[in-house]
């Protein structure tokens, strides 16, 4: 498996990771530094987000992708992945979203890490 496909296959472990609620698997895939900005605006650290998938605040249930984007410089990545997604936040019912993620990872000690993502709609 070359570099995109193992950063491609980081964006896939961690929709199965939300969709499972498996906060173990999340943490293995995020920086110690990593930070989530919702489409809100509202943005969030590791531990703050995982609490909300643990307390039910963010409630994933399927993802289909449509499109994961690499762009690599060294041991940094770019990354965008585009995927239908059928969640349930803030305590609202369940809807089918068109989501854009925009990550950055970082390579440490050889494993990709998550350092940033900026969710929108596309």
């Amino acid at each position: 498996m070359d570099e995109m496909e193992r950063i491609r296959q980081v964006y896939r472990d961690y929709w199965q990771g939300m969709i499972a609620g498996d906060a173990h698997a999340l943490r293995q895939l995020m920086a110690e530094d990593y930070t989530l900005r919702h489409m809100t605006g509202v943005s969030q650290t590791k531990e703050e987000f995982l609490l909300g998938l643990a307390d039910g605040t963010f409630r994933y249930f399927t993802a289909e992708h449509e499109r994961i984007d690499v762009t690599l410089h060294g041991d940094t990545a770019e990354m965008t992945g585009c995927s239908r997604v059928l969640a349930a936040v803030y305590g609202g019912g369940k809807h089918l979203w068109r989501l854009r993620g925009d990550f950055t990872l970082r390579r440490e000690e050889g494993t990709w890490k998550l350092t940033s993502s900026r969710a929108s709609t596309y």
